[in-house]
């Protein structure tokens, strides 16, 4: 995607602070979510569009871009730079293969962040296809392009010369055609299958961060992608996640405002804390150190609320 793209997918402006790039997010990953109808092509770009912008040092570069059209290829030379742009090899006519990464979400709650809790959950996924070995069926060559996949045509302009690609509309840019279809994948060369995980949560990771499970994706252009796992911090037993800080929120009846302690089920075991002198709901209730430890050390706070009926 270009810079424009980036931007645009989001919906934001180019100077948007994180905290507008992280608004906008939820938004349009609630809004194009393929379990409520959405795109998953769209997702997708909202998901790397989010990857590249929340992290200060890949927007940085990311902007720097639009001074330097080849910005990121290094000391390649020209011919490795089409190649990369479009994942072909002009090398003896190999071609080259990309693995998309698979985005699944995976909700936690706070709790679960604070603990770092081993998290068991299932997905579907793409499976290279037993009958055929993931081929799809007897492949042949395609004689329209000789198995390349794109056509390639350089037109010169004085000093300078640019070069054309374009799919083979033959074989839709695979490089080959079949002979005879596999009957099981119907030539996809993949079957869903579902998988159950196991892994370990970091302690603190937060809403909107993302782990890699290496070889976990889906099965495409003989091999298997990432799994990435996209974390939906939900609330749960009454607590919340803030940065660093443990949100705990809570609710009295008058009865319990004449005793003289409460208890919180902190993650670390059963905190009694005394009710201050002075009760005032507008102000949360603050117990320094007992929040997330990530780089620096976070705090609980204690939202207090008071519920009664005035009917006897």
């Amino acid at each position: 995607m270009n810079e424009e793209n980036l931007y645009t997918i989001l919906g934001v402006e180019k100077n948007a602070t994180q905290e507008d790039i992280k608004k906008a997010y939820r938004e349009k990953s609630k809004l194009h979510h393929p379990d409520k109808g959405g795109s998953e092509d769209t997702f997708k770009k909202v998901n790397e569009a989010y990857s590249t912008l929340s992290d200060e040092q890949k927007r940085h570069n990311y902007d720097n871009r639009g001074n330097n059209q080849f910005f990121g290829f290094g000391d390649n030379n020209m011919s490795d730079i089409f190649e990369q742009m479009f994942n072909f090899g002009g090398r003896g006519g190999q071609r080259r293969t990309a693995h998309v990464d698979k985005i699944v979400e995976l909700h936690i709650t706070p709790v679960e962040s604070y603990l770092g809790s081993e998290k068991t959950f299932q997905f579907t996924r793409k499976e290279a296809c037993n009958t055929c070995n993931g081929k799809g069926g007897d492949r042949v060559t395609c004689v329209t392009c000789n198995g390349q996949g794109m056509f390639a045509k350089t037109i010169h302009n004085g000093f300078f010369q640019q070069v054309m690609r374009s799919v083979c509309q033959s074989c839709n840019g695979n490089g080959y055609t079949f002979r005879n279809r596999c009957y099981v994948c119907s030539g996809s060369g993949t079957k869903e299958v579902g998988e159950t995980l196991s892994i370990k949560i970091p302690h603190g990771i937060d809403d909107g961060q993302f782990l890699k499970v290496a070889g976990k994706g889906d099965y495409q252009n003989n091999g298997y992608g990432n799994l990435l796992l996209k974390i939906v911090m939900i609330k749960s037993q009454n607590f919340e996640k803030l940065n660093n800080d443990l949100i705990y929120n809570i609710d009295f009846t008058l009865s319990d405002l004449q005793k003289e302690d409460f208890i919180v089920p902190h993650p670390n075991g059963e905190m009694n804390i005394k009710f201050p002198d002075e009760f005032d709901t507008s102000k949360p209730l603050r117990v320094k150190g007992k929040g997330y430890s990530i780089n620096t050390q976070g705090d609980l706070y204690i939202k207090m609320n008071v519920k009664y009926s005035r009917k006897s």
